[in-house]
C-alpha cells in the first residue's frame, strides 16, 4: 500500500464528474477494494442528486460525514418518514462533521454546487445489501423522487 494523497485540483476533478453524471453526484474511493474492513471516500454532489432515505442496519454501521468543500443538510428521519433532525454540515461550521450511530434512517442533500464530503463507515461494501432503503420514500430515477426530492429541500432549509 502505498500513500495516497487528495488535492484540491483532484476535488475539482470530481466535482466536474458529479456535475457531469446523470446522478449528479460521483465518489472518490480511497479504499483498496470493496472487501477493505474501513470504506473511505470523499462524495461530490451537486444540488438535485436524489439521495434516497436509507438505513445501514444489516449489519449495523455507523457512517461519519465531513465536510469538504460547499454546504450538506443531513436530515434524520423517523420510522414513518417524517424529518426528526436537521444538521447542516459545511466546512466553515458551525457544523464540520456529523457521526450517525447505525440504523438510523437519514439523507444528505447538497446545498450548493461544488460541495464534496469526506465519509468513512465500516466495510466490506456489498452493493445489494449495503443500505436498507426507506419504503416510504420513492425509488431513484423515478418521476416521484424528483417531486420528493423538493419535499427533502424544504425541510433541508429550514433554519433548526
Amino acid at each position: 500500500m502505498t500513500l495516497q494523497t487528495v488535492d484540491p485540483a483532484a476535488l475539482d476533478a470530481l466535482s466536474r464528474a458529479a456535475l457531469a453524471s446523470p446522478r449528479r453526484r460521483q465518489n472518490l474511493n480511497l479504499h483498496g477494494d470493496y472487501a477493505d474492513p474501513c470504506q473511505r471516500l470523499f462524495n461530490a454532489v451537486e444540488p438535485g442528486s436524489y439521495i434516497r432515505p436509507h438505513r445501514h442496519a444489516k449489519p449495523p454501521k455507523p457512517e461519519c460525514f465531513v465536510a469538504v468543500r460547499g454546504r450538506f443538510a443531513l436530515l434524520l428521519f423517523d420510522n414513518a418518514g417524517q424529518v426528526t433532525e436537521r444538521v447542516e454540515l459545511a466546512p466553515d461550521g458551525p457544523v464540520v462533521a456529523a457521526d450517525l450511530p447505525p440504523g438510523v434512517w437519514h439523507a444528505i442533500i447538497a446545498l450548493e454546487p461544488g460541495s464534496v464530503f469526506f465519509e468513512a463507515k465500516p466495510g466490506p461494501y456489498a452493493p445489494l445489501a449495503d443500505k436498507d432503503f426507506a419504503p416510504w420514500a420513492p425509488l431513484e430515477g423515478s418521476r416521484e423522487a424528483m417531486d420528493y426530492l423538493q419535499t427533502l429541500l424544504a425541510a433541508a432549509s429550514q433554519k433548526a
